[in-house]
């Protein structure tokens, strides 16, 4: 079976998984049956296309001999399905040899040079995309599964056959469910709804994905699924004389206009009607577009008259009327949706549509084997799915964790969009939620990694306002802007969120090496080595051992770690000296004394100047809230880099007691470049308008108000306020403080220190 997802242990064809056995006559002839029926579908193949697909049959066949599915059939009926169901997408040869051994390296050891050898790449490259990894590779079975998904995902966007062929192979999976043991029903039909189905949805496969959806369902709430069942076939007939007068109706319009139609009924699924009675808290008998009408025409011209037509027919529902027509979904779907109200004050919709965009609507990204090209009438593949498969290569250049892969993926199954533009017109499809920073990343990674304001409408928004259909969007970007963490809140798209991260991760592991660089230059001074980094960097076999005692790779990495706090500089300093000393390089005695006496007793790492531009490679501790003139430490956290407490902080003192080593000299520097965070508490005489005179105080005093908490306490006569506050330094406090103390209705006013 094909790759795992990251949800669950196994796939469900493992669950009717190849059993050993001696298969009867009767089970051969039903294999034999099974094939003649799949050669049958070729005939749209040329005669040696269809004699590659009977020779990949004979080894499929041969290399699962012997082996049984739950239902008793020989397993080779499960390729031969599988194989069937993509010539109903009319798919080439060669993905119809790749379905027939989508099984063969997994499960019968068949190697994949092998399979290059006698079927050629392109197969091999199809079926090893379907393969799962070895799990004796990874820590974790979620590890292995990650891993696996993300395989698949990736040579589905190097070539979509590949996911043609795993739908496929899940559709039979789930059609045979009831053959496999109801403990594992919950777990592969969960999959199916939260993985299978919503790519299949993705890549406008609408026909499998309507399938896929009932099927898991079926068996994952049986009981609800069984009384759904028969209450739909209990309205069908009770409505089937208002069907049939609305077909005539239909029929006799079009007649009468001289319009050439095909007129087809169609009914939501048993899951679309769940989900909708589940999400709105509605009654079966409240859902009352169950039943619909497709009407599919020569032209596009021709849509857009019958909808008129329709329109003078029956009244139209208002806001039921969407013209994906002119605006198609990201899924490449095209059609004019309306819902009207029919005969007996039924609302009933109506899906218009020509040829090409039927086709289109049914079968997606499979429509381009389905149809010649330029039989779609205009359909271009980029609206076919292929954007988003496009999207998944560079979510992966940033992304190197499976898992975090996977989140980013899912964020972009859903599509459910809206339709925006851009200043010159050009239209964009973005998910439902999504924010001007995704309309910016979708542009591209320059203006969202530099986006500093933006336009909807020609009115400033932020940048976290959530975009609406037809908003024109102008993004407005400066040079020395940067992604801001605080993006990760609000971003909808998974591109967007891989481009911020690996931005953040970048940047943080660039200050972690010259933040690393420094401290063991200091370090390396204390040992009295006064040599640059970059010379010691040209001593190769110093270097070689050096890293072998730390365990990095190179050495930016280990100076990096050093930064991070997962080295510490001095034990890497003296280490270096000690290798430096059997070299013959002897420390300079003066150096070692001037730096390990001039500095703090207890520090034995000089002293690092801070002045607020650190970014992601130094923390000021929350618990303290350390500002310009506090004394204050440096602590260096396990992969945390410097966290810098003020020396009287609680916190810091017991993290200086178990582990003193790790904390390093800190000073200020003479010019803080921006302003800094602190708590203060305000206790208050309750009365009408006390916390507008406190807010009016601080900002008299030039204080920014981050963050006010005002308790839960019931109203007394007196109340708490505690506000986290921006302030340049330990004297600009003491001025706020002085401010406010002399506001009336303020009782006390001092700063929080940690407890």
């Amino acid at each position: 079976m094909s790759a795992v997802i990251p949800s669950q242990s196994s796939a469900p064809k493992k669950a009717n998984s190849p059993v050993l056995a001696r298969p009867g006559p009767a089970a051969a002839n039903a294999a034999a049956a099974s094939f003649a029926a799949l050669t049958a579908k070729l005939d749209y193949l040329s005669p040696a296309d269809v004699e590659g697909v009977r020779k990949a049959y004979r080894f499929a066949d041969e290399a699962h001999l012997g082996q049984m599915r739950k239902n008793g059939e020989p397993y080779i009926t499960h390729p031969i399905s599988v194989a069937s169901q993509c010539t109903e997408w009319k798919l080439d040869a060669q993905a119809l040899m790749a379905a027939l051994l989508h099984d063969a390296m997994e499960d019968c050891g068949v190697t994949k040079s092998e399979l290059i050898e006698r079927f050629g790449s392109p197969v091999a490259e199809l079926v090893d995309g379907l393969t799962k990894l070895e799990k004796l590779e990874f820590n974790t079975r979620e590890e292995n599964q990650a891993e696996s998904f993300r395989k698949m995902l990736l040579a589905m966007a190097r070539d979509v056959r590949v996911i043609l062929i795993k739908l496929a192979d899940r559709t039979h999976n789930m059609r045979t469910m009831s053959d496999m043991p109801r403990n594992k029903w919950e777990r592969i039909s969960a999959e199916t709804l939260e993985i299978y189905a919503p790519i299949a949805h993705r890549l406008g496969l609408n026909q499998t994905y309507r399938e896929l959806q009932d099927l898991a369902f079926k068996h994952l709430k049986p009981w609800r699924y069984e009384v759904l069942s028969k209450a739909v076939s209990r309205a069908r007939s009770r409505r089937r004389d208002l069907i049939q007068k609305v077909q005539s109706e239909l029929e006799d319009t079009f007649r009468k206009a001289g319009m050439d139609t095909r007129i087809s009924g169609r009914e939501k699924t048993l899951y679309s009607i769940y989900r909708k009675m589940d999400d709105k808290h509605l009654s079966f008998a409240q859902v009352n577009d169950i039943y619909g009408f497709r009407v599919i025409l020569p032209t596009v011209l021709e849509c857009y008259t019958a909808l008129g037509l329709l329109h003078q027919l029956y009244k139209p529902v208002p806001g039921r009327f969407k013209d994906h027509i002119a605006i198609g979904k990201v899924n490449g779907y095209q059609s004019l949706h309306t819902t009207l109200v029919g005969p007996s004050g039924v609302n009933v919709e109506f899906q218009i549509r020509t040829e090409p965009m039927h086709a289109v609507a049914e079968s997606g990204v499979a429509a381009h084997w389905l149809y010649k090209a330029n039989a779609l009438g205009g359909v271009n593949a980029e609206r076919l799915g292929t954007q988003w498969l496009q999207s998944l290569l560079d979510i992966q250049k940033e992304t190197r964790d499976a898992a975090e892969f996977w989140d980013h993926v899912k964020v972009d199954l859903f599509p459910d969009a809206v339709y925006v533009f851009t200043p010159k017109s050009k239209i964009m499809a973005l998910p439902r939620g999504a924010t001007v920073v995704d309309f910016a990343y979708a542009i591209h990674s320059n203006i969202g990694d530099h986006a500093v304001a933006a336009k909807i409408n020609n009115e400033q928004v932020p940048l976290r306002t959530e975009i609406k259909n037809g908003d024109v969007i102008e993004v407005i970007t400066a040079p020395v802007s940067e992604p801001n963490p605080a993006w990760l809140g609000f971003v909808r798209t998974g591109r967007a969120r891989s481009k911020i991260r690996h931005y953040l991760k970048t940047m943080a592991q660039t200050e972690s090496l010259a933040l690393g660089e420094k401290l063991l230059t200091q370090a390396l001074r204390a040992e009295g080595i006064d040599k640059p980094i970059d010379q010691l960097a040209a001593m190769r076999p110093l270097w070689d051992k050096l890293l072998r005692f730390t365990g990095n790779r190179n050495r930016p990495d280990l100076l990096t770690d050093i930064g991070l706090g997962k080295r510490i500089a001095s034990i890497v300093a003296k280490r270096t000296a000690n290798l430096l000393s059997e070299m013959g390089e002897k420390p300079d005695a003066l150096l070692m004394t001037r730096e390990r006496f001039m500095a703090h007793e207890s520090i034995s790492q000089g002293a690092i100047t801070l002045d607020g531009s650190e970014n992601a490679s130094v923390t000021y501790a929350l618990c303290c809230h350390p500002i310009p003139g506090d004394a204050i430490l440096g602590y260096l956290g396990r992969g945390e880099g410097l966290v810098v407490h003020t020396s009287a902080c609680a916190v810091g003192r017991k993290l200086k007691q178990k582990d003193s080593e790790r904390f390093i000299g800190v000073e200020w520097s003479d010019e803080p470049v921006r302003n800094f965070e602190t708590g203060i508490e305000v206790t208050v005489v309750n009365g009408k308008g006390v916390l507008a005179r406190v807010a009016g105080a601080l900002a008299a005093a030039e204080a920014d108000i981050i963050h006010v908490d005002m308790g839960q306490e019931a109203v007394q006569d007196s109340a708490e306020l505690r506000f986290v506050i921006a302030v340049s330094d330990a004297q600009h406090l003491d001025t706020v403080l002085r401010h406010l103390k002399r506001t009336p209705s303020v009782v006390r006013a001092e700063r929080m220190t940690s407890s």
